[in-house]
């Protein structure tokens, strides 16, 4: 008897719970609803410049390590801008700027190995740019081409790029707009050649490197 109560007790909060839940859903969006990005919602007011937000942004990169695992790694130090024209993408720029001696794997005798000359020789090169020289419409998403310096080496390179979405400005904060992005590069191109194959051929060290940038870019007041 007891158990049957407990049962039909339950099932009528669940009832509830669930009642009250449509309710509230079918008044007030979801967040997602709310706050991820749909093209046909856009607001005019999205157009403008946006700084990078060092503190909820990371730009990182993944290496094939012995043929196993993607070791990742990230550069700790680094400004960008987005200037975002949403009525023509086409008008539309990117650039980020990182300091090389950042670089951060989690193994400190693995950083300091990566600024040496085996790798990024930070001290002659301390810097890897990216500067956008044109940015196309690519379904919803867009393809950023730029310059991308590393090592001295300028190569050109297209990261396709996917707004997130846009949050307005609050009472202490400036409207925000996330992006993604994520492309490959070979680091033989920049002359980073370190790594030698393994006795089965595997190579210790992928050739190819992915790139990832995690964005959240704070609206810059207009002028």
């Amino acid at each position: 008897m007891k158990r049957t109560l407990f049962l039909i007790g339950f099932l009528l909060v669940g009832v509830f719970a669930w009642s009250s839940f449509s309710g509230v859903e079918a008044v007030n969006p979801s967040f997602a609803e709310k706050f991820s990005f749909d093209e046909k919602k856009q607001d005019a007011d999205n157009s403008g410049t946006y700084n990078f937000d060092k503190a909820h942004s990371a730009i990182g990169f993944r290496v094939k390590h012995m043929g196993l695992v993607d070791v990742p790694g990230y550069f700790r130090d680094f400004t960008g801008t987005i200037n975002y024209d949403q009525k023509d993408v086409s008008k539309s720029s990117v650039q980020f700027t990182a300091k090389m001696t950042s670089v951060d794997t989690g193994v400190a005798g693995r950083d300091n190995h990566l600024r040496t000359k085996d790798f990024f020789e930070v001290e002659t090169y301390p810097e890897m740019t990216f500067k956008s020289t044109k940015v196309e419409k690519k379904g919803k998403n867009l393809l950023v081409t730029g310059d991308f310096t590393m090592k001295g080496v300028t190569k050109q390179i297209s990261f396709p790029v996917t707004i997130s979405g846009f949050l307005p400005a609050g009472e202490r904060s400036p409207a925000k707009m996330g992006v993604t992005a994520e492309t490959v590069i070979n680091r033989r191109d920049f002359g980073v050649n370190y790594g030698s194959n393994l006795p089965n051929g595997v190579p210790m060290l992928s050739d190819n490197i992915t790139v990832n940038l995690q964005i959240e870019a704070n609206k810059a007041k207009a002028q």
